[in-house]
């Protein structure tokens, strides 16, 4: 485009750029610009973390690995650690309180170190939740990935660090005259769902200690608490036969106490179904699905605030 000036000369001007006039949003839609570390939709994110499934997994194996690398005994530890508690507990409960209330030492031994097998699995997966996020900083704010590979790749160690411990429950099981049977075939359910509300759980817990690290100084009271409410170290419709009905009926019902009744009763001849509260398996299984869809979708929302600020 061209125009006369006033001496006769003649002036170009420029052609308009194509871009002008564009707003930001418009300017980056045009270009195919995204926001860097915007959230995907929810399908587009489960897709993220199966391809990553082979990092989560390998990540899991070094962090159980690197657990104990500094002790002596090593991954001994992994053992050692609730034997020991399982032995406290027996000493102070089992023989100072006789919390076993007429169960039989061939019994209340094996349920006892079972609970504390069990519970210790949710335990470690809650701990490792609430520090997913906040102790991973370096490696959040360095790398691209769906950050829920984290509390899900803790939540895997827990379950392997617990299949070794398992080598050991079963050999007390059958040493106090539980031999494997049919019903041994209920533990890989049990730890089936038991692993899908441990991880829900750990996701909960990783965003709220994303957004407030204290928490991790003030969820092992909270684990403290609902240990001694989940039935551990006593059987609770036993314990608390004198009490009114409905208050053994809430700490049954509790998913804690359900994964270490089921398990206890997979693994214990004398630890029958009259222990058990109505519908033990399909309740088993709503807590599963509810925290593990529940806190996945939780967890997703607040993708692109995880390491920022």
């Amino acid at each position: 485009m061209s125009e006369t000036t006033h001496d006769a000369t003649v002036a170009v001007t420029p052609p308009a750029a194509p871009d002008e006039g564009l707003t930001a949003r418009e300017l980056a839609a045009k270009h195919g610009l995204t926001v860097s570390g915007a959230r995907p939709s929810l399908i587009e994110y489960v897709r993220q973390l199966w391809d990553r499934r082979h990092f989560i997994l390998a990540f899991s194996r070094a962090k159980l690995t690197a657990q104990y690398s500094q002790a002596k005994l090593g991954q001994l530890w992994q053992v050692a650690t609730p034997l020991l508690n399982a032995a406290v507990y027996f000493f102070i409960f089992g023989l100072l309180l006789e919390a076993d209330r007429g169960m039989s030492r061939e019994v209340y031994i094996p349920f006892l170190v079972t609970g504390v097998f069990v519970f210790t699995f949710t335990q470690s997966s809650v701990m490792a939740g609430v520090r997913a996020i906040s102790g991973n900083l370096g490696l959040v704010r360095a790398l691209h990935f769906p950050r829920a590979s984290l509390p899900i790749s803790f939540a895997l160690q827990q379950l392997q660090q617990l299949l070794f411990s398992m080598i050991v429950l079963f050999a007390i099981t059958i040493g106090f005259g539980h031999y494997p049977d049919l019903s041994w075939l209920l533990i890989v359910p049990v730890l089936v769902l038991q692993f899908c509300f441990n991880t829900g759980l750990a996701l909960i817990m990783a965003r709220a200690g994303a957004k407030t690290p204290d928490l991790a100084q003030l969820m092992p009271f909270v684990m403290r608490t609902w240990m001694y409410a989940s039935g551990v170290m006593f059987s609770i419709p036993i314990f608390l036969a004198d009490k009114p009905a409905w208050i053994a009926n809430v700490l049954q019902w509790n998913p804690a106490a359900i994964y270490m009744d089921l398990m206890r009763f997979a693994l214990i001849d004398d630890y029958g179904s009259k222990f058990l509260p109505d519908h033990v398996w399909a309740a088993a299984g709503v807590w599963a699905v509810l925290f593990a869809a529940g806190g996945f979708v939780y967890f997703w929302k607040a993708e692109e605030r995880y390491g920022r600020g």
